[in-house]
């Protein structure tokens, strides 16, 4: 599967069936998450797999009751020991890098999971003394994310997003591109958008929208007539003029030859 085809399958499934998981698989989703980048290479990121049913179960309870977590096969718990990045960057690698290292690790998760035909979701409620009762993890720990895995019992669509232009500043804080598709010289979907308005447009009005494009043709096209028409006529002056200039220079040198003579 490619990258982009990847992420754009990528969704939270909260359903799963009872098909059981290849431990081939759950190895090579950990070898993505062993491949995850980390701040000064600390590493600080620890995976606890869960597969006993009794264990799931208390880790859904202690994710606010969410039941449908034990019913995946597998769960992946995300910890992050930021005792190595505070030793390294100090407050700042405690409280931030060790939780930006955990999230580079959740996401390659979560797309190995769905590269490998997998679903799964990132489940951040839950009640960390609780989880961490349940798994007996130490207390310096913290729970970054609970990620149930299995096969997915459900289909759902791709969630609505905000239009790039909307989220993507240019060269500082507030400054948004317009027509940002052009910007990216991504003409396709430009038209494509383009062609999608005008369908909807067409829909929404009926005989009504089809009237006004047809007025609105007409004009284009009288406007485009009217400016290849200027267009050739100023073609037509400039070539009577270089014309005339020809000719008067021509003019000139008889001139100049008949005194000579």
């Amino acid at each position: 599967m490619e990258t982009f085809e990847c992420i754009e399958k990528r969704r939270s499934i909260r359903s799963f069936s009872d098909t059981p998981l290849e431990w081939e698989k759950v190895g090579n989703i950990l070898r993505a998450a062993q491949l995850a980048p980390s701040a000064g290479n600390a590493q600080d990121v620890r995976i606890v797999v869960v597969t006993d049913k009794d264990i799931r179960d208390k880790i859904a309870e202690s994710c606010m009751k969410q039941f449908w977590i034990a019913t995946a096969p597998v769960i992946l718990i995300v910890y992050s020991d930021p005792r190595h990045t505070k030793r390294l960057f100090g407050l700042r690698g405690d409280k931030l890098y060790s939780i930006q290292n955990s999230s580079a690790t959740i996401q390659n998760i979560l797309l190995a999971a769905t590269d490998l035909g997998l679903a799964s979701c990132w489940v951040g409620a839950f009640d960390e003394n609780m989880l961490n009762t349940v798994l007996g993890a130490p207390s310096i720990v913290r729970p970054q994310a609970v990620i149930p895995i299995g096969y997915s019992d459900e289909s759902p669509d791709i969630p609505k997003k905000y239009e790039i232009a909307d989220t993507t500043f240019i060269n500082g804080w507030g400054s948004k591109i317009v027509n940002i598709d052009l910007v990216f010289d991504d003409f396709s979907d430009a038209l494509k958008k383009k062609v999608i308005q005008a369908k909807e447009l067409a829909e929404k009005e009926g005989p009504k929208f089809g009237k006004n494009l047809i007025e609105k043709s007409k004009k284009s096209i009288t406007k485009i007539q009217e400016k290849i028409r200027d267009k050739a006529e100023e073609r037509k002056k400039q070539r009577e003029k270089a014309l005339e200039k020809e000719l008067g220079e021509e003019e000139a040198v008889l001139e100049d030859t008949d005194e000579k003579i």
